[in-house]
């Protein structure tokens, strides 16, 4: 059963509308209701843990706000920031480029296309775990990689006389923590641009052919104007993910963290839930601000394709 809004009957009061999906709704209860609860307890949860000062793991009477006040006066909170902020704005471009290119090459008829699903599909079968821990030992002091740049491997050549310290520096850290990042999420991001390419009726490019227009003016004005709904999705639902990210940089960028390795931090090694609580407060509400410029920020994009 579907959902219609009467979009073409404008005369369809929502009343009516209502009742003529009373059964679906009504179905859609339980489950509503169930992921509210879940909410508002966390939230609940969180918020009062972020106005209370923890002083050896324990905790003390009174609210205050000391918690917040402290983290705007920390270098380290606002370096975690920062770098959070660049992981977020170079890993979500990529995913959605590399998504696309990998949608368009699948969404063609060869020979051997399954094979190939099967290989852009992989990166979803092998834990994150494994992956990360695959790169720590490639680019790990007296790695694979490090020892091959030396030349102690007879089918490579000698590049550098010295060990290259990769997780020790923060810029080769990062950009480990983004390339691992990218490559493990790339999949989602192909499959829902797939469904996005594979709902574009051909019949739209035929008659682009026959107009005159090239496969760039083709992409241009028609591919990408019809996909900004799958766009937009991979856009959110993927800086929401670098927002929150863990794992990557915990594992290959243990000295530079962001803010979701600072909030592990806080908690476990510090023992300090309240400052940890607000980091998570605070990282809740940079990703619903976020989030509403980059649904702004289509919204102009989509209003500009259409004008042109």
């Amino acid at each position: 059963m579907e959902l219609s809004v009467g979009t073409g009957n404008k005369k369809n009061s929502f009343v009516d509308v209502i009742k003529k999906n009373s059964f679906l709704l009504i179905s859609l209860i339980p489950g509503f209701l169930y992921i509210l609860a879940f909410f508002l307890i966390i939230v609940f949860f969180i918020l009062k843990m972020s106005l209370t000062t923890y002083v050896g793991g324990m905790a003390e009477a009174s609210p205050t706000l000391e918690n917040f006040v402290n983290l705007t006066n920390s270098n380290e909170f606002k370096d975690a920031f920062s770098r959070t902020f660049v992981f977020v704005i170079i890993t979500t471009p990529l995913q959605l480029i590399t998504g696309l290119v990998t949608a368009m090459i699948v969404n063609r008829s060869f020979k051997g296309i399954g094979i190939v699903r099967s290989i852009f599909l992989l990166p979803l079968a092998i834990p994150t775990i494994v992956t990360t821990s695959t790169l720590l030992l490639l680019f790990a002091k007296g790695g694979h990689v490090t020892s091959m740049l030396m030349g102690e491997y007879s089918w490579f050549p000698q590049v550098v006389n010295h060990e290259v310290s990769f997780l020790n520096n923060e810029t080769l850290a990062m950009s480990l923590s983004i390339i691992g990042k990218v490559w493990r999420d790339t999949p989602i991001s192909m499959l829902i641009l797939l469904a996005g390419l594979q709902a574009i009726d051909e019949s739209q490019y035929e008659a682009a052919k026959t107009m005159g227009a090239n496969s760039i003016q083709r992409f241009m004005y028609i591919t990408i104007p019809l996909l900004i709904p799958a766009i937009s999705s991979v856009l959110v639902l993927r800086s929401i993910e670098a927002w929150k990210e863990f794992i990557f940089p915990y594992i290959l960028a243990p000295s530079y963290p962001i803010l979701g390795v600072l909030i592990e931090k806080y908690f476990v090694q510090l023992n300090n839930p309240g400052m940890a609580a607000a980091i998570g407060v605070i990282l809740i509400v940079l990703i619903v601000f976020f989030t509403l410029f980059l649904n702004w920020l289509l919204k102009v994009m989509k209003n500009y394709l259409v004008r042109v």
